[in-house]
């Protein structure tokens, strides 16, 4: 009988693709996991953890459905000031790579590319 070893399963193993809203908390929370664990990125999400942490991740969540899925549930500024990085440079990689990897980690498909492709344009200025 054939037993697959484990890193056979783990390369049949077909992620998802971002379908709901389940899958953009999920992708936020992870996104948010390694930006809080990064040297480079961790002071500045320490810095917005000083206001209401949950607000800020309900404006990402809204964010992000909004961009992947047309919903308007949102309100205020077309980014959320919780996207902040800087619009060039070793932040803006790092913050970059790490969304890519969060991403890439979870989900696999059309809309996990097109939230790659949309993490591209977001250059707001940290102040």
């Amino acid at each position: 009988m054939y037993h697959p070893t484990p890193s056979q399963l783990s390369m049949s193993t077909v992620l998802p693709d971002i379908r709901n809203e389940g899958d953009i908390k999920l992708l936020v929370d992870c996104f948010c996991q390694k930006a809080h664990q990064d040297a480079l990125l961790a002071p500045i999400f320490g810095a917005m953890a000083a206001v209401h942490w949950p607000n800020h991740l309900t404006s990402l969540y809204d964010y992000w459905s909004s961009t992947l899925f047309g919903r308007t549930n949102r309100t205020g500024q077309p980014i959320p000031q919780q996207l902040a990085m800087p619009a060039r440079g070793s932040y803006q990689r790092q913050w970059i790579g790490l969304f890519n990897k969060a991403v890439e980690e979870n989900f696999a498909g059309a809309k996990a590319e097109e939230a790659k492709v949309k993490a591209q344009t977001i250059t707001i200025t940290i102040e």
